[in-house]
C-alpha cells in the first residue's frame, strides 16, 4: 500500500482516516494538542508534519485559513512525484497557494468532498466529491478512486467550484448557523417545510465557526450572495410592513 499523510486531524481528518485505512499506510499529523489522542483512539499512527510530507500521498485537512502556512512548512518535505490533496470547502486560495509554495516535483490536487461526519453517517455512496486538477494529470486517479468508495464525482475549476459554492454552501450555512443561533424549536405542528429547516440545524450546527468563517471569507463569491440575500430579507419585511 502507498504511505499516505494526513495533514490536519479534526474532524475531517479522523473521517478521512477512517475512509482511507483499508487502503492506504496511514501517518496523521496536527498540532492540536488533542490530536494525538484521537489518533491513538483510532489506531491511526501519529507523527510529525515533516514525516506526514514526505509520504507519497499526502491529504491536507487543515482549516482553509492554517493552508497557507501548512503548505509552506510542507513545501521543503514534498518528496519527487509525490501526490498532495487538499479537501477545503473553498477551493480557489488553496489551489493557488499550492502552485506558489509547493516543489513543482509534485503533483497537484484540490478537492471538497460535499460532506462530513455527520452526513457521511449513512456511508459515503452517493454523496458528492468535487475534483478541481491543478497540476499534473493524477487528478484522473484521484476521480477514480473517489467513484471507486461510491462517491459521485464532479471534475471541475477551482473557480467554478467557487461560484457554486457560494449557493449551495455559504448562503446555505448563513441562513442554518443562523437558525441554530436563534435556537428554533421542534414544535409539534411543525409543517415538511419546518421539519427541512431542522434537519439543516443538525447538518451545520456541529460544524465549528472556524468552518463557518472559511466559508463565509475565503470564497471570493460568497459576500455577494449572501449580500443580496440579506438585502432581500429586509426589503421584503420593509414592503410587507408598510402594507403594500
Amino acid at each position: 500500500m502507498k504511505r499516505l499523510g494526513i495533514v490536519g486531524f479534526g474532524q475531517f481528518g479522523q473521517l478521512a482516516a477512517g475512509v482511507l485505512r483499508p487502503h492506504f499506510d496511514l501517518l496523521a499529523t496536527d498540532v492540536a494538542s488533542a490530536a494525538e489522542a484521537a489518533a491513538r483512539t483510532l489506531g491511526v499512527p501519529f507523527g510529525s508534519l515533516s514525516e506526514a510530507a514526505a509520504r507519497e500521498v499526502v491529504v491536507v485537512a487543515a482549516p482553509v485559513g492554517a493552508m497557507r502556512d501548512v503548505f509552506t512548512a510542507m513545501a521543503p518535505h514534498v518528496k519527487p512525484g509525490a501526490l498532495v490533496v487538499d479537501v477545503g470547502s473553498v477551493k480557489m486560495p488553496p489551489a493557488r497557494w499550492m502552485t506558489e509554495i509547493l516543489p513543482a516535483h509534485a503533483d497537484l490536487v484540490a478537492t471538497h468532498p460535499l460532506f462530513g461526519p455527520q452526513s457521511a453517517k449513512g456511508g459515503l455512496p452517493g454523496l458528492r466529491f468535487v475534483v478541481c486538477p491543478v497540476r499534473g494529470s493524477r487528478y484522473e486517479q484521484v476521480a477514480a478512486f473517489g467513484r471507486f468508495l461510491g462517491l459521485k464525482v464532479t471534475v471541475t475549476t477551482p473557480e467554478e467550484h467557487d461560484r457554486e459554492m457560494a449557493y449551495v454552501q455559504a448562503l446555505t450555512h448563513l441562513i442554518g448557523r443562523s437558525l441554530v443561533n436563534i435556537g428554533i424549536p421542534d414544535e409539534h405542528l411543525k409543517t415538511p417545510s419546518y421539519q427541512h429547516l431542522l434537519e439543516l440545524c443538525g447538518l451545520i450546527g456541529a460544524d465549528s465557526f472556524e468552518l463557518f468563517t472559511a466559508i463565509q471569507t475565503q470564497n471570493p463569491f460568497a459576500e455577494e450572495v449572501v449580500t443580496r440575500f440579506v438585502d432581500e430579507a429586509r426589503r421584503l419585511l420593509t414592503q410587507v410592513r408598510a402594507g403594500l
